[in-house]
């Protein structure tokens, strides 16, 4: 159904010109909609770009290492198609931008002269009409004065023709001023005959030719304005659908890299990462103690037997002892001493010769040379021993381990090598090619590039000799520890049972009734023990260096340090090496730091100096 605003609304221009400027108006706020739309999928792009860049793997850390199991290259997979995911968005907010946004707002400009345009010719018609509509009004009235004057024109020249009394050059007078009023009143209504008709045909042309076609024109503005907003919003919706089939294949991707994740695989990878090559201990000897109580001894053979086996036995299983009970063993506490209840200073005390002071070692220094001074073997226990700090032969490394790096770096050696290969033959093709057509180039200008490449052959195939030496050294090691322990798990299945050690069973009794101890089947027990007795059955206590009397009670709740009470006598075994405190013995079992500050030395003048216990 078709309508014309100029037919259907030729009364409405003033209803017309609010509604064209709301239209207007209606544009102007969906152009603002889809610009936030736009600064919300950059924010959004931009957020998602950050978000993949910070989990991306930093370079030289950790996280490149484990970008080895499946799980984390899944998730590097994920974060790159987040990436791609971030770009389409880029995309969307650029694309509403060229084809929305700028199209809408070049158009309300010329929406907006259009309007005015239409809207100015109107105004001047309704101008044009009102004018008319005055003209018309201004002769009517003059019409009407005339033919009232020319009335009473007339009304005076009957009234002085029927007066005996007046004079006939009165009458005449008056009969010539009434025939001039009926002659004004006359061309007054042929003025206003025109002026009506003229109106008339302005009227009609107006409301029937003029407005209806300025009323098109404003219609035919309207619906292309509303066509307009229609396929705006087609578009605004296109935009989003042309990006689905890239933003699928982002998602496609990540559920790809999902699929790829093997937890078989990576449990496989935890194995050949952190294998060592290294055996299980083995059982532990039982050792008799009983013997010691059938001699013959004074009290003090007896406790410094005592004291030595329990020294022994905790040389040999230090490795497996708790880190933070090494830890007591290697350093004072940490934080410094509490300073004295009453007393305002620890310069205040009597303590007897003050020890020099100088900075104490860091822990972690002195454990690390503790770890450095012992075996490779024992060394290689060491977790996060980085590969840059060992040495060329990656002796620092278990043996598992040491051989993976052995095996790839001597694959890199020969990858280098074949290359090298490749460039002699080449060159010496290209020689021949030369010494055949001399025209084509000098046969001796590839002589330095031969005998450089040559040279770098020889020192790679020198390179891989020594790594390949490396490397059959490691395989021969974990063949020897491999095949005995399988050859004698076979032969304990076979037997039922796992044999005993009776290193201590083989004692000697002497005619007098004593017991000896058999020395050959000690020296066996010895034979048998571990690389790790060799390093602690060394072990001394320290010797005491004087005493000490405790001047204040002291808590000792700190790891490392022992209580005390007040006027308890101590034995000091280490002087006060510049950080506020003194190690000292309660009996064999119980030793520990307490604050210098605290105590009153008491030095032994013959005694020998303390020794660090590292």
């Amino acid at each position: 159904m078709s309508c014309s605003w100029g037919t259907e609304l030729w009364d409405q221009f003033d209803n017309l010109e609010k509604h064209t400027q709301w239209g207007i108006e209606f544009v102007e706020r969906y152009t603002k909609f889809v610009k936030e739309r736009s600064e919300i999928e950059l924010s959004y792009a931009k957020q998602i770009r950050n978000l993949s860049k910070k989990y991306q793997p930093k370079k030289s850390s950790r996280e490149e290492e484990e970008y080895k199991y499946s799980s984390s290259r899944a998730f590097l997979m994920t974060l790159n198609e987040l990436n791609d995911y971030a770009g389409q968005h880029e995309v969307i907010a650029e694309n509403l931008n060229t084809q929305i946004i700028s199209e809408l707002t070049r158009y309300i400009q010329e929406l907006k002269a259009e309007r005015k345009s239409h809207f100015h010719d109107g105004r001047r018609a309704q101008q044009h009409m009102e004018n008319s509509w005055k003209q018309l009004e201004s002769s009517k009235r003059r019409f009407e004065r005339d033919c009232k004057e020319a009335d009473r024109a007339q009304h005076y020249y009957e009234k002085m023709d029927a007066d005996i009394n007046v004079t006939k050059a009165d009458v005449e007078k008056a009969r010539q001023q009434a025939q001039l009023r009926h002659q004004v009143a006359t061309e007054s209504k042929n003025e206003y005959l025109a002026c009506l008709k003229k109106f008339n045909k302005d009227q009609n042309e107006h409301y029937y030719t003029l407005i209806p076609i300025i009323f098109q024109r404003i219609q035919e503005m309207e619906e292309r304005r509303i066509e307009r907003v229609g396929d705006s919003m087609r578009s605004y919706a296109e935009v989003d659908r042309k990006v689905l089939p890239i933003i699928s294949k982002c998602l496609d991707g990540m559920n790809k890299a999902a699929e790829s994740i093997d937890p078989k695989m990576d449990t496989k990878q935890v194995v050949e990462t952190y294998k060592s090559g290294f055996e299980p201990p083995g059982d532990v000897d039982f050792e008799d103690y009983s013997l010691s109580m059938r001699r013959a001894v004074s009290e003090s053979s007896f406790l410094n037997s005592r004291g030595e086996s329990r020294r022994r036995s905790k040389g040999k299983l230090w490795p497996f002892i708790k880190r933070n009970k090494l830890m007591s063993l290697l350093a004072s506490p940490r934080q410094p001493p509490p300073p004295p209840p009453t007393s305002p200073s620890p310069s205040a005390l009597p303590n007897g010769p003050q020890s020099p002071q100088q900075q104490k070692e860091p822990f972690s220094q002195r454990i690390n040379d503790f770890m450095s001074s012992k075996h490779k073997s024992l060394r290689s226990l060491r977790r996060g021993v980085s590969e840059g700090s060992g040495s060329e032969d990656y002796s620092h490394l278990p043996p598992e381990q040491r051989r993976k790096k052995l095996q790839a770096k001597l694959n890199d050696i020969n990858k280098d090598l074949q290359k090298e290969m490749d460039q002699r033959d080449a060159l010496t093709k290209m020689k021949d090619v030369y010494l055949k057509n001399p025209h084509m180039g000098d046969p001796s200008s590839v002589d330095p590039r031969l005998e450089e490449i040559s040279q770098n052959i020889e020192k790679l195939q020198m390179e891989a000799q020594k790594f390949e030496s490396w490397l059959a050294e490691v395989e021969g090691k974990l063949l020897e520890k491999t095949d005995p322990q399988r050859r004698q798990s076979a032969h304990f299945d076979s037997q039922g049972n796992t044999p005993v050690s009776n290193s201590c069973a083989q004692n000697r009794e002497s005619p007098d009734g004593s017991y000896t101890e058999d020395h050959s089947a000690e020296n066996q027990f010895k034979s048998r023990s571990t690389e790790f007795d060799d390093e602690f059955d060394d072990e001394d206590p320290l010797p005491t260096i004087g005493t000490c009397k405790a001047l204040y009670p002291f808590e000792g709740q700190n790891e490392g340090t022992i209580s005390m009470a007040e006027g308890e006598m101590l034995y000091v075994i280490e002087e006060d090496k510049g950080d506020g405190w003194t190690r000292v013995r309660r009996n064999e079992d119980e030793e520990g730091y307490v604050p210098t500050s605290y105590i009153k030395l008491y030095f032994d003048t013959n005694a020998k100096g303390a020794m660090t216990y590292i």
